[in-house]
């Protein structure tokens, strides 16, 4: 993998030995097998990273912005094989121009009972995308890091009943929270791109989202 550059070698040595925080650990048993693909690429503003926005009409995590990615499916090899054919489904990647570069520890989604693998990869060969599925995926974007590590960019979540639901971003036309957002940071940290921010710096759900976070 000598065309990986440079910028991803601290991400390469970290992100197999991310700490999964306990309410993401999977439980002894159970859980149907999940992988997503967190996608490097170098575009017209630098380095960035390939998020797609799931439709407001699905019933588990409705409307938030995610890495490609979903079910392990039984004639899939892997979480490698998984992650790289849900991208080409979903947002045109044609795996054939991705180098996996890492694969980080499972993760566990209560809500839809997912044990998810992140996997990680080299855009090489980048090709055009769009949305794949129009019922499963409303938007594809290619999010420059500089905008994901952008303080003025970075907010923590919370319902306006309070909760409390994390970090956030808002890039590329999207409010990402929840799960999405916080891989995002653990990636940034694991990159050494993350830059400091004020996170006592507090925004509620935006209205439209409201509905949409009842069903994820």
């Amino acid at each position: 993998m000598s065309d990986v550059p440079a910028w991803l070698d601290r991400f390469r040595r970290e992100a197999p030995r991310l700490r999964v925080p306990p309410v993401l650990r999977p439980p002894a048993g159970g859980g149907r097998p999940a992988a997503v693909l967190i996608l490097f690429g170098e575009g017209p503003a630098g380095p960035d990273v390939l998020l797609t926005e799931r439709a407001a009409t699905l019933t588990k995590h409705a409307g938030q912005p995610a890495f490609p990615g979903g079910r392990i499916d039984p004639g899939d090899a892997g979480p490698v094989e998984a992650a790289l054919r849900e991208a080409q489904e979903e947002a045109g990647v044609v795996p054939d121009g991705v180098d996996v570069i890492a694969t980080l520890p499972e993760l566990y989604l209560a809500h839809s009972e997912h044990r998810v693998t992140p996997v990680a990869g080299w855009w090489r060969e980048p090709s055009d995308v769009a949305p794949g599925h129009p019922g499963e995926v409303a938007t594809v974007a290619r999010v420059p890091i500089a905008d994901l590590t952008d303080p003025a960019n970075r907010t923590m979540a919370r319902h306006p009943s309070g909760v409390s639901l994390g970090p956030a971003f808002k890039v590329g036309g999207m409010f990402v929270w929840g799960f999405t957002a916080g891989v995002l940071t653990q990636v940034l940290d694991a990159g050494g791109w993350n830059r400091p921010w004020d996170t006592r710096h507090i925004e509620d759900l935006p209205a439209d989202k409201l509905d949409l976070a009842r069903r994820a």
